[in-house]
């Protein structure tokens, strides 16, 4: 080490390959958590064991789990990414559905023709069709 204190620059990136490192690490351990909880084949006491291996050896309970479930790991979270594209896909429909104002105005009308809505309710419908 007599050469890295007369070479700042090599402990300046030694300093930063262990800081990539380490984050790097607690990104695997986020995601090796996210997947315990995101499990549905094994029981609470299997995911408590897992936690409690995870906090007493950090480096070798995550590095077990990764060799042991990493197949399960990325179908997993792919389909917790499907999901989730589902669920927003869902809700621009629903932003998307609305249509224009003239629209959703006649339908109110037909439903306060039909004695669904009162007139209050027509109002309202009205009002925040053309609000919008």
């Amino acid at each position: 080490m007599a050469i890295a204190s007369s070479y700042p620059f090599i402990e300046v990136f030694w300093t930063m390959l262990i800081f990539f490192g380490f984050v790097i690490w607690l990104w695997i351990l986020f995601g090796v958590i996210a997947d315990l909880f995101r499990r549905h084949d094994v029981g609470g006491f299997t995911k408590v064991l897992w936690i409690i291996f995870l906090i007493i050896a950090p480096f070798l309970g995550v590095f077990i789990y990764l060799i042991a479930y990493h197949t399960g790991m990325a179908e997993r979270t792919a389909k917790h990414q499907a999901a989730a594209q589902e669920q927003l896909d869902d809700y621009v429909r629903s932003l998307g559905a609305k249509g224009d104002p003239a629209e959703q105005i006649a339908k109110a009308k037909a439903l306060l023709d039909a004695g669904t809505i009162d007139q209050a309710e027509f109002e309202q419908m009205k009002q925040k069709a053309l609000a919008s």
